[in-house]
């Protein structure tokens, strides 16, 4: 009576176990990305593409604008804020905002404290890691003085920045970047 070999071969079990394995770990991966929307940046007022593509020309203007003007904001309630991260916690210097309308002024000066009138302002109200609840603001008006921005309403608490973008004229653009907090 002959003996058969009956030896069986696992290599087909692994390679089906295998592709099992990779298709799950495939459909979680694009799940878990898809689950974390991705927010665009607006870096200097604009679009991150088009500030990074443009980013010596910009910083080329800005410095002809510090060299010759200023800006700051005027009236401005700050106070330090402690910012938790995973690390440690930070102290920032903030502009304390209130819950519903808020009006913010600047002042742009030349480097003998004369107030300049005839700039074109822009004013953005963002958050940091989100631009979907950004408030703009174009052609900020000039009273006195200063350049005054009313009413926007602030209902979210939380971390915002106040930017605004002056331009003097094509060669000269300042920015301003302000941390600000809404207490709960």
């Amino acid at each position: 009576m002959a003996k058969k070999n009956k030896e069986t071969s696992y290599w087909p079990h692994m390679i089906l176990g295998f592709l099992v394995v990779g298709v799950t770990l495939s459909y979680w991966t694009v799940k878990s990305a898809s689950s974390v929307p991705v927010q665009e940046s607006n870096e200097y007022m604009m679009k991150y593409q088009k500030a990074d593509m443009n980013i010596n020309d910009i910083l080329n203007k800005k410095a002809r604008f510090d060299q010759s003007y200023r800006i700051e904001i005027v009236g401005a309630k700050e106070a330090s804020v402690e910012l938790e991260n995973s690390k440690r916690a930070k102290e920032e210097r903030s502009v304390l905002l209130d819950k519903g309308k808020n009006s913010f002024t600047y002042r742009v000066t030349d480097r003998h404290d004369q107030p300049y009138n005839d700039a074109n302002v822009t004013f953005l109200l963002t958050r940091p890691h989100t631009t979907k609840d950004d408030v703009l603001v174009e052609n900020v008006q000039v009273k006195d003085g200063n350049y005054v921005i009313e009413d926007i309403n602030i209902t979210k608490p939380g971390r915002y920045l106040l930017q605004l973008r002056v331009e003097i004229d094509k060669d000269r653009v300042g920015y301003s970047e302000l941390p600000a907090y809404l207490k709960p």
